[in-house]
């Protein structure tokens, strides 16, 4: 059947209400999609299909009573501690690092591709992330390409509001957000950890961190191996010792050097659709980028490309590759390390 086939037959099962034929083809359609290469899609397909069986269990088994009532309340409470369930298309090509921080990502990668190899000789699978280092040097990329490699949904927790003022909340609601993780067996990515997971200082919060620590070594305890939970922070001497130890990866970012300034242009430029204008004052502008991170060399860079398009004649022929403007990309690395006080 062609895709076409698969969505007449939905559209059709579905006005005449048909849930047992509908949920046959969806199913059906959900594996075509995996087999023609369309596996984000699927992914996606089917966590609507999930979320509906479950939604239909739910209303089937309170459709009396004030139960149901609370059910939608505890669904509605649960979206709003997530900023968004994702698919990601990145893989390890996407991101530019070390050697070192590439490699790790590959094996932790590697162990949830072979899961069931390291089941049957009763082997542990590393299921918890930390990433560390300075901002905007990649640990969200990485985030997106461990759930792009995997083919994995994401669910970016909220942090605002899963942090509450109220004694207890913040315990609860990590705890709906892990139990969401291993029903639907996806990761979770948590930025900002050390909000979470801050050296517990019993002067200040009462006691209110303890308890909030106590619960994430719980919840990473009963983890699924299947599920995964990535941390990610710019502050690790702020993370409790004992949460540190749960991590079974532990991953440091750092500032580009020449090297990876230069791999991260390539990135951004490749298949030739622009040029520089001038090379040997682009390498001179790649060296004085030392010291700032790859988030704030792409934005001068991508910036750089716009104003320069914007810049160009009217009369300039299409079809010659347009040049990037080295004069406008030294003035943004200029003002941009004038800005971070580097």
């Amino acid at each position: 059947m062609s895709q076409f086939d698969y969505i007449k037959d939905i559209a059709k099962f579905g006005l005449e209400n048909d849930q047992d034929k509908l949920l046959i083809v969806l199913n059906e359609f959900i594996e075509h999609s995996k087999k023609t290469k369309k596996v984000n899609f699927a992914i996606q397909l089917q966590s609507i299909l999930k979320d509906s069986i479950r939604q239909h269990k739910t209303s089937s088994l309170t459709k009396v009573g004030s139960d149901a009532y609370f059910n939608r309340v505890e669904d509605r409470e649960f979206n709003e501690l997530v900023l968004e369930k994702i698919t990601s298309d990145y893989r390890l090509s996407n991101i530019v690092a070390n050697d070192s921080i590439k490699n790790d990502l590959n094996f932790f990668i590697e162990e949830h591709q072979n899961i069931d190899v390291l089941k049957r000789f009763d082997l542990p699978v590393a299921n918890k992330l930390l990433l560390h280092g300075p901002s905007g040097c990649g640990k969200t990329l990485a985030s997106y390409v461990v759930a792009g490699e995997l083919q994995k949904m994401m669910i970016v927790v909220n942090l605002g509001a899963i942090v509450s003022s109220k004694l207890g909340e913040t315990s609860k609601n990590l705890s709906k957000i892990f139990r969401s993780a291993a029903a639907e067996d996806c990761i979770i990515f948590i930025d900002e950890f050390d909000s979470l997971g801050k050296v517990r200082d019993y002067s200040q919060d009462h006691g209110e961190m303890k308890r909030v620590v106590n619960t994430i070594l719980q919840l990473f305890d009963y983890l699924p191996q299947s599920s995964i939970v990535i941390a990610a922070t710019n502050q690790k001497e702020m993370l409790d010792e004992a949460l540190l130890r749960r991590f079974d990866f532990s991953i440091g970012f750092e500032l580009p050097n020449d090297k990876q300034i230069k791999d991260l242009i390539q990135l951004l430029i490749k298949e030739g659709k622009f040029v520089f204008d001038n090379q040997s004052k682009a390498h001179k502008i790649i060296k004085s980028a030392i010291g700032l991170s790859y988030f704030s060399i792409q934005k001068t860079l991508i910036t750089t490309i716009k104003r320069s398009l914007f810049a160009k004649d009217k009369n300039d022929n299409p079809f010659v590759v347009p040049k990037i403007k080295t004069s406008i990309w030294e003035e943004l690395v200029k003002n941009e390390k004038k800005a971070l006080d580097i």
